[in-house]
């Protein structure tokens, strides 16, 4: 049987110390590495690095798909090229998808949701918008929009400038 080398200890390059073992998230993605408790040296581990490679180029690519009218609804088709990727993750064929309208003109599609049981309870989404206003090229409104779903307490809207007052939250 293949042994994995992240079953080993592996000492730091640089200082001759035991790397400790850690979790690093990037784009959703939960990447196991190493750290140097001491100078902080990193190595991500080869498998998970490639996979998020991987992700990454499919991520820049932009794909042109058909909507097609079948029966009450609309059909719109998956690229081969990214369900093959996302069949790695994890088998989705007839898997529950949610779907929601993000904004004008954006559909978010989601499939790896979390369950009602709690699965994949520990996800944090983090959305940002920003939005400036000018008026015969003076700024009107500068305002931010966030969302933190691990703290909705932070979740809010700021007024950042606006002709009525300078700072000012809803």
């Amino acid at each position: 049987m293949i042994k994995d080398i992240f079953d080993n200890t592996i000492l730091c390059r640089n200082c001759e110390k035991a790397m400790k073992p850690f979790l690093l998230s990037r784009n959703g993605f939960n990447l196991r590495a190493l750290k140097c408790p001491k100078c902080e040296e990193m190595i991500v581990h080869p498998v998970d690095k490639a996979e998020y490679e991987n992700f990454m180029r499919l991520k820049q690519k932009e794909f042109n798909v058909k909507m097609r009218m079948v029966g009450n609804s609309y059909s719109v088709s998956i690229p081969r090229e990214i369900v093959d990727f996302m069949q790695e993750q994890e088998k989705i064929m007839n898997n529950m998808v949610k779907m929601c309208f993000q904004e004008s003109g954006t559909i978010n599609l989601k499939f790896n949701t979390p369950s009602e049981n709690g699965e994949n309870s520990k996800s944090r989404f983090i959305q940002s918008k920003e939005v400036r206003v000018i008026k015969n090229g003076k700024p009107v409104l500068h305002a931010r929009k966030f969302l933190d779903s691990a703290n909705p307490k932070n979740s809010g809207i700021k007024i950042i400038k606006s002709e009525e007052s300078e700072d000012q939250d809803e």
